[in-house]
């Protein structure tokens, strides 16, 4: 993996025409603890591979002990209300991530907590290892999340669960979070990032424009009326019919091969 930031790893792997960025997490000492310079790191790496035509997807992901445990509390700790407001306190880089066009998978192994939960679920399906375990912790520091945990989560476990957890501050485990719809799919921890690459191989043989839009209509769905978003997709699915991918892909089931996508 690539060194060349000093609070994430960065990588490019795969066998394919289209292959996947690889971000890991990498501050071991604090589980991962997200503080400014790893979120601008991460946002670099993020655009860094979306602008890229050779990557296909992004999969984001920690380390065995944590995806991430939170935001870094130390130097959260001295803000007061107009200091945090000022300097826009979680608000200015958290959410590059959101500006990402491909999709990214989050790889999720062990804490997932607070900052590092909500962080997760910005991505656009989560995979997790069994040890996985996710929490909104807040509540026991006198605050409440700051990076959409109480707007995320409700609408990826329901309202009830949501209220559960962040009033509690009680955590979810892999099973649980796979039941309640946090996360696409749980397996073993040893198999977590194959898993999860092989995920991130199946997207890069696709059509790059039909991926894009499908995230970008899932994420519009959560937005705004459901007649609108059909309408929206409908109209997405009449533009794609003048792809060539579209010629391609239907070519080549009419003529019983494998289609060679070009992506555009």
């Amino acid at each position: 993996m690539s060194n060349s930031y000093e609070c994430i790893l960065t990588e490019v792997v795969g066998t394919g025409e289209r292959k996947t960025g690889l971000i890991r997490l990498n501050r071991p000492k604090q589980l991962n603890a997200l503080n400014d310079m790893l979120m601008d790191e991460l946002g670099q790496a993020l655009l860094a591979f979306d602008a890229d035509e050779g990557i296909g997807c992004i999969v984001l992901t920690g380390s065995e002990r944590a995806f991430a445990a939170g935001a870094d509390i130390p130097t959260m700790a001295p803000h007061n209300f107009m200091s945090a407001f000022k300097s826009g306190l979680i608000s200015k880089n958290w959410e590059t991530i959101l500006r990402v066009r491909k999709p990214v998978i989050g790889a999720v192994a062990g804490f997932a907590l607070g900052g590092g939960c909500e962080l997760a679920m910005m991505c656009d399906f989560l995979i997790a290892a069994d040890s996985a375990k996710f929490g909104q912790p807040e509540i026991k520091l006198g605050i409440i999340p700051g990076a959409g945990g109480t707007q995320r989560l409700p609408r990826a476990v329901g309202k009830s669960k949501a209220m559960d957890m962040l009033l509690t501050a009680r955590m979810m485990d892999a099973t649980e979070a796979e039941r309640a719809g946090l996360v696409s799919r749980v397996v073993p921890a040893d198999q977590l990032m194959t898993e999860a690459l092989a995920a991130a191989e199946a997207i890069n043989g696709f059509s790059a424009p039909s991926t894009m839009l499908i995230k970008e209509l899932v994420n519009l769905s959560f937005q705004g009326a459901l007649s609108d978003g059909v309408a929206v997709e409908r109209r997405y699915f009449h533009a794609l019919f003048g792809s060539e991918d579209q010629r391609e892909g239907m070519g080549a089931f009419l003529e019983k091969r494998a289609p060679k996508f070009q992506h555009r």
